[in-house]
């Protein structure tokens, strides 16, 4: 079986100073609203929203406002690197419950 790889579109958001918008094509809510979650634990995050412009497309579009000594991308980047860890941590520990539940302990 293939990977998916996800492509990433980054522009800048003209309307707003230091925001910016990524499309992330082969994704759907589910990572977006993690991302998203991710980026509002940021104290330097002033805004973080997704959509999914059409159901049928595979893509969701990510706005984030940061501040000014803080850029949109290093945000993005930061929440992807503190999420993976999460994940990984998660793992860790279902793995560790599923070992112990076969094992017989509580």
């Amino acid at each position: 079986m293939k990977a998916r790889k996800s492509e990433i579109i980054k522009e800048l958001d003209t309307k707003v100073t230091n925001a910016a918008i990524f499309t992330i094509n082969k994704e759907d809510h589910t990572l977006g609203n993690m991302i998203r979650n991710q980026l509002l634990k940021d104290p330097n995050v002033l805004f973080a929203g997704y959509k999914v412009p059409h159901p049928l497309e595979h893509k969701f579009v990510i706005r984030i406002q940061t501040t000014a000594d803080y850029s949109p991308q290093e945000a993005f980047m930061n929440a992807i690197t503190d999420l993976l860890a999460e994940l990984s941590l998660f793992e860790e520990r279902f793995k560790d419950a599923i070992k112990e539940k076969k094992e017989g302990g509580d």
